[in-house]
């Protein structure tokens, strides 16, 4: 898969035979994809980081569940393309993630904004994210969504900090009600630093 593609075509998309055939071992590979740019924080919250090779999983599953063919290609190309980085960002999927209804309910009500709240820091120098601007992830009441899209875009100076060996990256959300930071490891780093280009 090539890593300069910034945009998924309709020529990426297998057909959905031969999806159909290989769908177990593409599966088990983009998982292992998956593995270094998944980032846990604090209980809740999860970074998936995405890339051309995820979104691409992801749209091939979607038309694989509900084989809507190319009128559903339109809408899922629409969905996921702005997830794919640019070559001077980093997008991810943030999920807050709690499996009791009531307690979810709970927590999100509480953490609106919480989209404005998160950061990538590289030796000290804050990133802010940028939330997707597709949706209003928090709605009127202060209630925040338990999926965000978020974009961190950084200037070639923070890239090449990004890149260098023995850079500290940290994540972080910075929310009254949930703050938390965590340290990328080198795996992480070695992932996301191929989204650059």
């Amino acid at each position: 898969m090539s890593r300069d593609k910034k945009k998924i075509v309709k020529e990426d998309i297998m057909p959905l035979d031969v999806y159909t055939k290989n769908r177990k071992e593409l599966r088990k590979s983009i998982v292992s994809f998956k593995k270094d740019r998944r980032i846990a924080l604090g209980p809740y919250a999860t970074f998936y980081f995405e890339s051309y090779e995820t979104m691409l999983a992801q749209v091939q599953e979607m038309l694989y569940i509900e084989k809507g063919g190319d009128e559903q290609l339109k809408d899922e190309l629409t969905a996921y393309n702005p997830l794919i980085p640019n070559g001077k960002e980093l997008t991810a999927t943030l999920m807050f993630e709690i499996d009791n209804p009531i307690s979810r309910a709970a927590f999100l009500s509480k953490v609106g904004g919480i989209e404005e709240k998160v950061f990538i820091k590289i030796n000290g120098e804050t990133i802010k994210a940028i939330p997707e601007e597709d949706v209003d992830r928090t709605s009127a009441e202060g209630k925040a969504s338990s999926v965000q899209f978020i974009h961190f875009t950084f200037d070639d100076e923070q890239i090449q900090k990004f890149k260098s060996n023995g850079a500290e990256v940290e994540i972080g959300i910075d929310h009254k009600e949930y703050s938390h930071t965590t340290k990328l490891n080198a795996a992480n780093l070695s992932s996301l630093s191929a989204d650059f280009s």
